[in-house]
């Protein structure tokens, strides 16, 4: 007699060593150390049969550790470039870093102690940033390659290298040899905390800034000869009245700015007797009404008349013994806020510095580098601007009679973006690119770029279009030199071909240190030295955006790998005014073209509740530690990289992207049904070899055909989201076909005809070749993004493969053929009556009718008659039992009803508009080896627990 459960070994099971768990703190190094074994990234970067892919790397700054930006950052990148790999391209990623500037000068101080800082030299200083720049390039290099990001480690560009500085200076000269580059003396934004001028990509906008705004009045000394007739009659007692929001300009003061198009009025302030006292303003006719209220007093309107006849107008500056003129503005002039009258301080502001030059006015600004007033300033003279210096001006226009009013004013106001202190506008000599001079060119450049997402076009055209000149210039000791000269005599400057081509070899051979290291002659071409003229070096060194933006000249033009312009730039959104800009216009300035033919920009990573990351808040995300673990692995569990990077392609990048623990764990949860998925698929194939086993596509049965029909439509919906750049697509295209497609129904149904069915049957051998084509095209499908998990996959195919690597065997392959819509529509809804029939299971297996869904026979009514001739057709035309009905539905019998009379009485049934379902005990015995249950058990003397299918599967014959 057999003995029940003898035959237990005669189920084909799934058998493979691929780990369920996805162990990554050992599996992804493992797989790390592979590829640089088999120099899998070097090999297809060089031997692929495609083009060039070449997406060119924004350098991060090289002063500290990296955050969970950089790391949305990099991974993206490698994603596109692990796709283009894959699609057979080139790709020569070249990573790099921004080692001058600011950021590392400020670390390379704050390590020091105060005495260290008195004694420090320049080169000390620059040796100094140089140590702490490479040493913090190392580390962050570590970290991105445990990300698994592919590239150049061993050659990253370093912008503090001689071959890329004398690349930069090239540019520079380029630019001076076309007339683009000046030396002027101009309001630009001045870093007080820094002793700096800044360009507008250093600067930030906090939200809570409040400034002391006043209003003020000059009283007027003489009229233009257009204003008499209709002003004359207030005199002596007419006033200007302006607005500002910053009192300490006043002493700045040259011109009041009126809008010639505007119409102004002259009020009277709470008329009173006697005549003599009466006091007359000028303002804007449509703020009377606003002003009164502000100012609480009453003004009534004694004339009115357009901007333009105040032109030439005098007036006298309340503090100074000094006439100015009132002139005409530009539209900058509104009455949205104010006067309708501008207080005009060239030295002190972009449009005051615009209109101050049609009208000949000197630059004055009486502040030095620590915004502090100078002598110019008079009885203010010493008063930092910001602090002190700002109330003194308050009171002193108040001693005067000038003061109408001070109260708050919150607006945005310019902060330096690394000391996080307000900033002022100052006038200082410095050195300027006249954007001017390119513009259109630029604008026109900009056009023929494609931006993903595409307002990023919207972003970047207005800022060039309003752009003035760019300030190149910094008052920094760690950076690049100007390469200029300046006669000791004249104080003018020596900027020439020659001149630039002999610092910029010296440069090359020794690096930009030798700017501070050799002297004026050495430095010089061999004409200069002895012209009877003595020379002194500049001391200015070029604006950090001005070394990162001539990355595509010292890179991807120098690099002969490589290739320029460059396919595509990829940046947070906020480089639209930093590095897309700053190489954007040097490149058009130099060759007349953009450096990028894409460019991809990203937001900002927030947290669960979309609020920023802030370490004194505590909900920062630190990509180590997600990779790595926390120290407590309980609450902080090592994911590994992989998790990370799933997290970057399930994000729609475009706006502002969201992280924390609980996103986290969800994503770990994807990362793991997707591995289990194929740990699956991999123990299925454990006996199956391609050359011999597979199965042709006409001889498949209609569910092998139905799912081959519906890989084309996954795998070409993946294919698109990664050319599209949407790769949240990806994600949730991959989801839902491991979960939705593969593991709830296809492998859920497969699993009778893999582990009951004859090894080498039709019915099990159909099923694998349908698993094998899923398999391989999984695992290249997330090789972009699970790049560690897919090459795991690969590494534990049970047949022979060609290639070492998954990345090695090109993208997805799908066939035509395999695409038939009629037969796609039919399975559609025969999956809709599957989700039915199960609802019915599940309750009857809740209230304990059944335990497995094999104790229970469906009863199925279709109402559509087409529809059930073909359901009818598919459970009865094959002898192979594949397609029947019962294994669908995972159930031991299937009867098809003609009327639905027989669900009525039945306690577990759904009715609905296209069918019916009924679920009752299933007949006969259950099967020892299958577990179905079937009438024939016992029929067999041989094999009296075996059903009518198992008998046959063990002679190999099912």
């Amino acid at each position: 007699m057999t003995e029940p459960g003898s035959y237990k070994d005669t189920v084909n099971l799934p058998k493979t060593q691929f780990e369920m768990r996805a162990n990554a703190m050992k599996r992804e190094p493992e797989i790390q150390k592979f590829w640089a074994e088999n120099q899998i990234y070097d090999r297809l970067s060089q031997e692929n049969p495609g083009e060039l892919f070449i997406l060119h790397d924004g350098p991060p700054y090289a002063n500290g550790s990296l955050h969970i930006g950089h790391a949305l950052n990099k991974i993206l990148k490698d994603i596109i470039n692990r796709y283009q790999l894959l699609r057979g391209r080139k790709v020569r990623y070249v990573p790099g870093w921004d080692c001058h500037g600011l950021p590392i000068e400020l670390k390379v101080l704050q390590n020091m102690k105060s005495a260290e800082r008195q004694s420090l030299t320049p080169l000390t200083l620059r040796q100094k940033a140089k140590e702490f720049a490479l040493a913090t390039v190392d580390d962050q290099r570590e970290c991105f390659k445990r990300y698994g990001v592919w590239g150049n480690w061993e050659h990253p560009y370093l912008t503090l290298k001689p071959e890329y500085e004398a690349a930069q200076i090239g540019v520079f000269g380029d630019m001076v040899l076309k007339g683009y580059i000046y030396r002027g003396l101009k309001p630009v934004h001045w870093s007080p905390s820094s002793k700096t001028a800044l360009a507008e990509a250093e600067l930030e906008y906090p939200e809570g800034h409040v400034s002391r705004s006043i209003y003020a009045t000059f009283p007027v000394t003489g009229l233009s000869d257009a204003a008499k007739p209709v002003l004359g009659e207030f005199l002596p007692h007419l006033s200007v009245a302006v607005w500002t929001t910053t009192p300490w300009t006043i002493p700045g003061n040259l011109a009041v700015a009126v809008n010639g198009d505007l119409s102004y009025a002259v009020v009277e302030v709470s008329p009173t007797d006697p005549p003599s006292h009466r006091e007359f303003l000028i303002v804007a006719a449509d703020l009377v009404e606003r002003l009164s209220a502000i100012l609480a007093v009453d003004l009534a309107v004694r004339a009115t008349f357009k901007g333009q006849i105040l032109e030439h107008t005098t007036y006298r500056h309340p503090l100074f013994e000094r006439e100015s003129p009132v002139v005409v503005g530009g539209d900058y002039i509104t009455t949205e806020s104010g006067t309708g009258l501008v207080h005009t301080a060239p030295g002190h502001g972009q449009e005051d510095y615009i209109v101050g030059q049609r009208y000949g006015l000197p630059i004055l600004a009486p502040v030095d580098d620590h915004g502090n007033f100078t002598q110019e300033a008079g009885a203010f003279a010493g008063l930092n601007v910001l602090g002190e210096g700002n109330q003194a001006v308050i009171d002193a226009l108040s001693a005067a009679g000038s003061l109408l009013k001070e109260e708050p004013y919150a607006h945005k106001y310019p902060y330096d973006w690394r000391t996080k202190k307000p900033t002022i506008f100052r006038a200082t000599e410095q050195w300027f690119a006249s954007v001017a001079g390119f513009r259109e060119a630029a604008l026109k450049a900009i056009a023929g770029v494609k931006w993903v997402p595409a307002q990023g076009e919207n972003r970047i055209t207005p800022m060039v279009a309003e752009r003035s000149d760019w300030c190149i210039s910094r008052q920094r000791t760690w950076g690049v030199p100007i390469p200029v000269f300046y006669d000791q005599a004249t104080g003018e400057a020596l900027l020439n071909e020659e001149t630039i081509k002999q610092v910029q070899g010296i440069v090359a051979a020794k690096g930009s240190d030798a700017w501070w290291e050799m002297s004026v002659e050495e430095l010089l071409p061999e004409s200069y030295r002895h012209n009877g003229k003595s020379y002194r070096k500049g001391t200015d060194t070029m604006d950090v955006w001005f070394d990162s933006g001539s990355s595509w000249a010292a890179v991807a033009k120098q690099r002969p790998e490589l290739s320029y312009p460059a396919d595509m730039y990829l940046e947070g959104s906020d480089q639209h005014r930093g590095w897309f800009q700053s190489s954007l216009l040097t490149s058009v300035a130099v060759n007349g073209v953009a450096p990028y033919k894409t460019v991809l920009t990203h937001g900002f990573v927030l947290d669960e509740q979309g609020r920023k990351m802030s370490k004194s808040v505590g909900n920062v995300v630190d990509p180590q530690v997600v990779i790595n673990g926390g120290k407590d692995q309980k609450k902080e569990p090592a994911y590994g990289a992989d998790v990370l990077r799933l997290w970057v392609s399930s994000v729609d990048y475009s706006a502002d992207v969201r992280l924390g623990g609980n996103i986290i764990k969800q994503l770990a949860d994807v990362r793991n049904k997707i591995r289990n998925t194929a740990r699956f698929l991999l123990g299925s194939l454990h006996d199956f070899d391609p050359e011999k086993d597979a199965v042709p596509l006409e001889d498949l049965p209609e569910i092998d055909r139905y799912m081959l029909h519906r890989m084309t439509e996954v795998f070409t919906e993946v294919t698109t989201a990664f050319e599209s750049f949407q790769f949240f697509r990806f994600f949730q295209t991959v989801q839902n076909f491991c979960v939705v497609d593969l593991s709830n129904f296809y492998l859920d149904v497969a699993k009778d005809r893999l582990y009951i069915s004859a090894p080498n049957s039709l019915r099990r051998r159909s099923c694998q070749t349908v698993l094998q084509i899923a398999l391989e095209n999984l695992a290249r499908a997330i090789a972009p993004v699970l790049c560690h998990t897919a090459e795991d996959i690969w590494q534990f195919i049970p047949y022979h493969i060609p290639y070492k690597s998954v990345f090695q065997s090109g993208w997805v392959q799908v066939d035509e053929k395999w695409l038939n819509p009629d037969l796609a529509e039919f399975w559609q809804e025969l999956r809709q009556v599957r989700n039915d029939v199960n609802k019915v299971l599940e309750q009857a297996r809740v209230e304990k009718m059944i335990g497995s869904s094999l104790e229970a026979k469906v009863l199925l009514y279709v109402k559509d008659d087409q529809l059930r001739s073909l359901v009818k057709k598919l459970d009865s035309d094959n002898g192979n039992g594949i397609d029947e009905l019962r294994y669908l539905f995972i159930t031991s019998q299937v009867e098809l009803l003609e009327t639905p009379e027989a669900l009525a009485d039945l306690k577990y049934n759904l009715q609905s508009d296209q069918w019916g379902i009924g679920v009752v005990d299933a007949e006969g015995k259950k099967c020892d080896r299958c577990w179905n249950y079937s009438t024939h058990v016992g029929e067999s003397a041989e094999h009296p627990l075996l059903c009518e299918r198992c008998i046959p599967a063990l002679a190999g014959e099912f």
